[in-house]
Order: structure tokens, then C-alpha cells, then sequence
């Protein structure tokens, strides 16, 4: 029989958003586990473009939304803890970008006039020229305008080496997991056949929690998937190019980020309303097809001859809305000890820990003394799906 285990918080998902909570629980001293059946940042967070919205692209339909008014503050919130003097020290933490862009095309104005006057943007937006431009648009025929957002982009990768690493000895690596609960109260989870016990339990598994709900016994809170299908490519011709590509709509034609692969090479990863509604009912070969000729019109004096290129299909998971309405921030449901939380998007992941100590701190849920605990099988790092996907 394996030893029982107690402790705090029992955290269940090892994306972001888990190692994020994690990390600032034993900063305040709480004692963790936390639990991951897969490898870290394996789900959602590898699969992110790694923008660090501060609401920007919400603010292009001339509306300043709840999405916008609670994401506002994250860029700030990430850049101190990125140089060390935030609420986790992030420092080393490679950043891709210290701006994303966005991009009008050719002639086109787009929503450009009521997107200027929401508050969401107002004073973090400066226009570009020349040199300033990213390097990608750094060419004679390139025709348009492009504006700085106040926004970065990280390396996820190294950002989840760095939140494993603040994790000490708290990972453990479990597949098999099963309730514990007295009387109408869940204590604990069984994993693996070890008994952990503690004072609260967070799901926090992206995807994974609408399992992890039905083997609780569990009908809510409900789950809703987003679906994309998102495009990648990589050659020795691409250069850095972080930016929303304007069309005519409220959401960006294309997003672009750039990630290094492990041969060296630049990899594109595409996203924006390419990789949304028509772009999840292409096949594998017509959403590639359609992306080189998205880019060939938008970047024609870029050479992608030899450029290698994959799919990916991602379902974005957050609590149930009606109409598959955007969640308008981080949301945390509670059922006695038992937490349950979708950060909605990867900035987002400081916002659901707030909740999280918002939910201890009004339950005066305080560090309590637990017996030392054995070595714990570690779950691996997880890799970008470029990767394999573009070998």
C-alpha cells in the first residue's frame, strides 16, 4: 500500500494556469501537490501562440467588453514578473517579443476608427515606419500601416520549464484518479492507489476537467470546446513577424507568431479567424492551401517554395456559454473543498489564481503542518507539436 499523503491545495492539470497557481501557493507557504497525467503544458499551453493579450484585438468591433476590462492589466502583471519583481519570479523566462502588432493591409481602414477610440487600446497603441517594422514587413512592396500594441509574446516552453522548476517537489506524474470523500464531502483523491488528502482540491486540467467532472459524479459546471484548426509552417526564408492581420470583420484576418524550432529555424504558427469557423471545416490539405495563398496575397516577396508545412487542431476548453459566447475572464466554480477553474486563455492564468485566494482567504484556508513527503514520480516537460509535426 502506498503511503497517504496530505497537503494543502491538490491541484489537478499542469498547464499554465496549474503551475502558475501552484508556484504562488508555496510562495505564501501553502503546502501542494500538484497532479499531471500527461506531460506539462502538454494540452492548451503548448498549443498557445503565447501572446499575452492586454484586450486589444477585443476592442476591434469599437466595444470596450468584460474581456477587455479584465485582461487589461495582464501584460503589466507578466512584464514585473518576467524581470523578476512580480508576484512570481519569471526572470530567464525567454520572451519572443516585447510587442505584438497589428497590421492594416494595403488601403484598408477596417474597423481601424472605433477601434482607436475604445479605452481597451487608448494610450498603449503607436503607429510604426521603417526600421521600427517587424522584420517580416521590412520590404519595398510591402503597402499598409502597423500599429505596437502594449502586448509581449513568450517561448511557452521555457515558461514551463521555469514554473516546473518554482514547482520544487510538488509535481506528481498520475493516471489513474479516483474520488475520496466522507459523507457528501470529497477529501481527497486516490491516485495511482495513493491517498492524497487535502484541505482544498483545484481542477484546473483545461480539456481534461470535463473528465475528471464525470468521475467526480459531477454535471457541473459544464464545459464548452472552441475548436481551430490552427496551421504552422518553417523554412530557412521566414523572419520574425508577431501580428493580428486586420480584415474587414471584427477579428483579425490572421494571426501570426514565431517560435524557434530545435533545428534552428523560425516556425510560423497561424491563427485569427483563418484558423476559426471555415478554416476547423477544411480538411488537412484545403486549410494549408488556403494559408499559402492568405500569405502569398498579404507577404508575396516571400519566398515559401521550400517551406515545410502541418495542421493542428486545437479545442480551446472554458466553461459552457450560451452561444459559445467568450468567457469575459478567468472562472472559478466551487462545490465544498472541490475548485474547478478554466483560465480561458493563457494571459489569463494570475486572474484564476486571484480566485483561488480570494475563495482560501475568505474560508480562512491556512498553511497547516503536513508530514514530509517521499519522492514523488515527476511528469515529463511537454514540446511544442512543431516539433514532430515539422521535423
Amino acid at each position: 500500500m502506498s503511503q497517504a499523503l496530505s497537503t494543502d491545495v491538490l491541484i489537478v492539470g499542469g498547464g499554465v494556469a496549474g503551475l502558475w497557481l501552484n508556484a504562488r501557493l508555496r510562495q505564501q507557504g501553502y503546502a501542494t501537490i500538484l497532479l499531471e497525467s500527461g506531460a506539462l503544458g502538454g494540452g492548451q499551453s503548448l498549443k498557445s501562440q503565447g501572446i499575452i493579450h492586454g484586450g486589444a484585438k477585443y476592442a476591434l468591433h469599437g466595444a470596450l467588453t468584460g474581456a477587455s476590462e479584465a485582461i487589461a492589466d495582464m501584460p503589466r502583471r507578466w512584464r514585473e514578473a518576467l524581470i523578476g519583481s512580480g508576484e512570481l519570479d519569471l526572470s530567464g523566462v525567454r520572451v519572443l517579443s516585447e510587442f505584438h502588432y497589428l497590421w492594416s493591409p494595403g488601403t484598408l481602414a477596417g474597423n481601424l476608427t472605433s477601434f482607436f477610440a475604445s479605452k481597451a487600446v487608448r494610450g498603449r497603441v503607436d503607429q510604426v515606419k521603417g526600421d521600427a517594422l517587424p522584420a517580416a514587413l521590412q520590404h519595398p512592396k510591402f503597402k499598409g500601416k502597423v500599429y505596437r500594441l502594449a502586448e509581449l509574446v513568450l517561448d511557452v516552453p521555457s515558461l514551463i520549464a521555469r514554473l516546473a522548476e518554482l514547482a520544487g517537489d510538488s509535481l506528481l506524474a498520475g493516471h489513474d484518479i479516483q474520488p475520496i470523500d466522507e459523507g457528501d464531502e470529497w477529501v481527497g483523491l486516490r491516485v495511482d492507489g495513493r491517498e492524497i488528502r487535502a484541505q482544498r482540491i483545484v481542477l484546473s486540467a483545461g480539456e481534461g476537467n470535463a473528465g475528471l467532472l464525470e468521475t467526480l459524479g459531477l454535471e457541473q459546471p459544464r464545459q464548452q470546446t472552441r475548436p481551430l484548426h490552427m496551421v504552422m509552417l518553417k523554412s530557412p526564408r521566414l523572419k520574425p513577424l508577431y501580428a493580428h492581420c486586420l480584415g474587414g470583420g471584427p477579428k483579425p484576418r490572421i494571426t501570426v507568431t514565431t517560435h524557434p524550432s530545435s533545428d534552428g529555424q523560425w516556425v510560423w504558427y497561424l491563427g485569427g479567424d483563418l484558423a476559426e469557423a471555415d478554416g476547423v471545416a477544411r480538411s488537412e490539405a484545403e486549410q494549408i492551401a488556403v494559408a499559402r495563398k492568405e500569405l502569398g496575397n498579404l507577404l508575396p516577396w516571400i519566398d515559401l517554395g521550400d517551406a515545410q508545412w502541418a495542421t493542428l487542431r486545437v479545442d480551446r476548453a472554458e466553461p459552457a456559454q450560451s452561444s459559445l459566447v467568450r468567457p469575459d475572464n478567468a472562472f472559478l466554480a466551487e462545490q465544498g473543498r472541490l475548485l474547478v477553474g478554466w483560465p480561458t486563455k493563457l494571459a489569463l492564468s494570475p486572474d484564476l489564481s486571484d480566485r483561488v485566494f480570494a475563495a482560501l482567504t475568505r474560508d480562512a484556508i491556512q498553511p497547516a503542518s503536513h508530514p514530509v513527503a517521499p519522492e514523488l514520480p515527476r511528469p515529463p516537460l511537454g514540446e511544442p507539436a512543431w516539433e514532430n509535426l515539422l521535423p
